[in-house]
């Protein structure tokens, strides 16, 4: 196996979904609560980092065992089959991966506190039966709401509690301003598996996966998915008027005609291989833009 294919296997292009979350949690710590605690950052950035490459392998595999079109998306779409790879290695990354990560975030947790363990245990949970099990997560209407708050909320809420341990408090206040700070995030990472799953719906419907899509039709789908963008922006300038984040964040709204650029191919054609890089760019751009204004607003 060669890079490109491990790069394809991971699903490497879309880690940003659960770096950013991160760097988000970081800039929100120094920020608000002036604190960092950079030992176990580190193991937790390597743990979450693992976790997700296991997630995504482990998504692959189960697609590629439980396909019902094998003789085109088993043997022709899916990484596994397309590109021939050995099963005893696909195992050998799985259990790499899975453990690897298990270890440091246990350690993470006897260094911080054992609420980092029941935090991460919710997102090993999702990320476990988001492609196992006789009916996986993701193909069900709810996988779109998990991997939003798994990736975007949690991650994002573990990484603040890490760094600021010592004087966080947990309350309906504290959980309800670290919730805003992260819904852009969990919206838009839900918009990822939104587009996807409006994307793969003739397909995921050959192979009994019935996402939300499935339920509420394209067209309340796409709705949805530009809602949310909007939603995204709200809450910046909501979080800002609550002086939970700094007024610079508001240099976010300028990106607003980029991002509108970025959707109108997608809105216009639901194509996997032509349209659906328009989720990843909004993504990428809205996440990159928010790390780097609070990041600069420190420096002041």
């Amino acid at each position: 196996m060669n890079f490109k294919i491990f790069a394809e296997l991971i699903e490497l292009k879309a880690k940003t979904a659960s770096v950013f979350p991160f760097l988000l949690g970081l800039g929100y710590s120094l920020y608000h609560y002036h604190s960092a605690n950079p030992i176990p950052l580190i193991i937790y950035f390597v743990a979450m980092f693992f976790f997700n490459c296991f997630v995504d392998i482990w998504d692959n595999y189960n697609d590629y065992h439980k396909a019902v079109d094998t003789a085109d998306y088993q043997k022709n779409t899916n990484i596994i089959g397309r590109e021939n790879i050995a099963m005893w290695l696909i195992k050998t990354l799985l259990a790499f991966f899975f453990f690897t990560s298990l270890l440091l975030g246990l350690i993470v947790a006897m260094m911080t506190g054992w609420t980092v363990f029941w935090l991460g245990l919710i997102c090993y949970f999702v990320g476990v039966f988001y492609a196992a099990g006789p009916r996986p997560l993701s193909s069900l209407p709810v996988g779109e709401f998990l991997s939003g708050i798994t990736m975007g909320f949690l991650i994002f809420l573990i990484c603040v509690y890490i760094n600021a341990h010592a004087s966080f408090v947990w309350n309906s206040i504290t959980i309800m301003d670290a919730f805003l700070i992260a819904l852009p995030n969990s919206l838009l990472i839900a918009n990822l598996m939104l587009a996807n799953n409006t994307c793969d719906l003739d397909e995921d419907e050959k192979n009994y996966r019935f996402t939300i899509v499935h339920y509420i039709g394209k067209k309340a789908a796409l709705k949805w998915w530009i809602t949310s963008i909007f939603i995204s922006f709200i809450a910046v300038v909501a979080a800002v008027l609550l002086k939970l984040l700094p007024v610079v964040m508001l240099i976010i709204l300028f990106i607003i005609p980029l991002i509108l650029k970025f959707s109108k191919p997608y809105l216009n054609e639901q194509v996997k291989k032509k349209t659906f890089i328009s989720s990843v760019k909004i993504l990428m751009v809205f996440q990159l833009t928010q790390v780097i204004l609070l990041f600069i607003s420190l420096l002041f």
